[in-house]
């Protein structure tokens, strides 16, 4: 598939087949994903993979308690065959920024150092890897954040109190779904999101669905 094919197809998918993944092809998608910049060369991903049904079970006992599951909207999104938590270190930043190639950018005391939390945007990068992947593989994928159970989440697959959980994905073959109640809003025109100082906006293009 072409790049901007993916691009464009990419969606948030809601529904799942139950149809298991094999590992080795989440490894390499995995693999792929983690190709994406990191500043300094940092490299403080991880994953967590939940392939088996009892651990996506254990994931949603956590996230997805009973009383709640019942009013659930997207219930066929918990028959998702893997979820991946992608998580990172904020820490690892400031102590490779502390590394004499990397010091006199004084960026290697503490991460309240860094006026742009380049964690969070590195994980970003990876995380559309995925999404993006997932779709070249004929699969669909569903991201959302761990919120509140962030620190339940990391008691429960073992992750340390320095990790960041930044999304899990879900991923597994697509079934027919509702869309998400903002799937309708529309993208802002071109002209109103690109500038070039000096040279005025471009000409307004009509909004495009996401």
């Amino acid at each position: 598939m072409e790049l901007e094919d993916a691009i464009t197809r990419r969606r948030m998918v809601r529904a799942f087949a139950t149809t298991p993944i094999a590992s080795a092809a989440i490894d390499e998608l995995l693999d792929l994903s983690r190709r994406a910049p990191s500043a300094g060369n940092t490299q403080a991903l991880s994953f967590v993979v939940l392939d088996t049904p009892s651990a996506t079970a254990r994931y949603w006992a956590v996230t997805l308690p009973a009383p709640r599951r019942d009013r659930f909207r997207w219930r066929e999104l918990l028959d998702a065959p893997v979820l991946v938590l992608v998580a990172t270190e904020p820490a690892a930043y400031p102590a490779r920024y502390a590394e004499p190639d990397k010091e006199r950018a004084g960026l290697g005391r503490s991460v309240d150092d860094w006026p742009v939390p380049y964690w969070w945007v590195d994980v970003g990068a990876v995380i559309q890897n995925l999404l993006l992947l997932v779709v070249d593989r004929g699969l669909g994928a569903c991201l959302f954040g761990p919120f509140d159970d962030e620190p339940e989440l990391r008691d429960e697959f073992g992750l340390g109190p320095g990790v960041r959980i930044a999304a899990t994905i879900a991923i597994g073959h697509p079934l027919p779904d509702d869309p998400g109640r903002s799937a309708g809003r529309p993208r802002p025109p071109l002209g109103a999101v690109v500038s070039r100082p000096g040279r005025g906006r471009p000409a307004d293009r009509r909004a495009a669905p996401r």
